[in-house]
């Protein structure tokens, strides 16, 4: 009896998660989290819509995947954001610092590495940034507007530059400071780019 060839989207199959992986990294990157929609993310790795929700649940979800996040800051924002406004830079370092320094800090360095010499990574890495942390926490700010993008930006290169100067230049002596030591001296810069005057 001859059996016919099923057509159609590519069923869920152990290499079915990697493919929506593979087409996630590559929208995200291309396009940006807001512009990359998992309809258009399915179409390209050649499956329903409903089984990327089935793999990553939502979108957000997925990107922290496509990522390789190792953890998710809508997890740690809560530590950030609640309690005095005028605390929230402090609060920033002393949570980045906690996961840096953790065993969590390692595959984050090695994506800071490989996004310091890979454009690709680097489009990545700054998407993350942007939708999955700073964009958060101004917006509880209830920062204007129109500031969000330059506010958004300083507070990512100061950050940044501390990972890179303390993970991966290892310059001291701030690779070796007491994580309260960059507290005090980087959360005041960090609060005047969230909430102080820019001019």
């Amino acid at each position: 009896m001859a059996t016919t060839r099923r057509t159609g989207r590519r069923p869920g199959n152990p290499g079915t998660r990697a493919a929506i992986l593979d087409a996630a990294r590559a929208a995200f990157a291309e396009r940006g989290f807001d512009a990359a929609s998992i309809r258009s993310i399915a179409g390209a790795a050649g499956v329903d819509p409903a089984l990327v929700h089935h793999y990553f649940g939502s979108k957000d979800q997925l990107f922290l995947a496509a990522m390789g996040a190792p953890l998710d800051p809508a997890e740690l924002l809560p530590r950030v954001l609640s309690g005095d406004a005028d605390g929230v830079g402090e609060r920033l370092v002393r949570t980045f610092l906690s996961v840096w320094d953790s065993p969590a800090g390692t595959p984050a360095v090695a994506l800071l590495r490989s996004a310091v010499s890979n454009a690709w990574t680097a489009r990545l890495l700054r998407e993350f940034l942007v939708t999955q942390v700073l964009r958060r926490v101004l917006h509880h700010l209830d920062v204007d507007p129109a500031e969000l993008p330059l506010r958004g930006s300083l507070v990512a290169s100061q950050m940044i530059g501390l990972a890179v100067m303390r993970y991966v230049v290892r310059l001291e002596p701030v690779a070796s400071a007491p994580p309260e030591t960059l507290v005090a001296a980087v959360g005041p810069t960090i609060q005047r780019y969230l909430r102080g005057d820019l001019t």
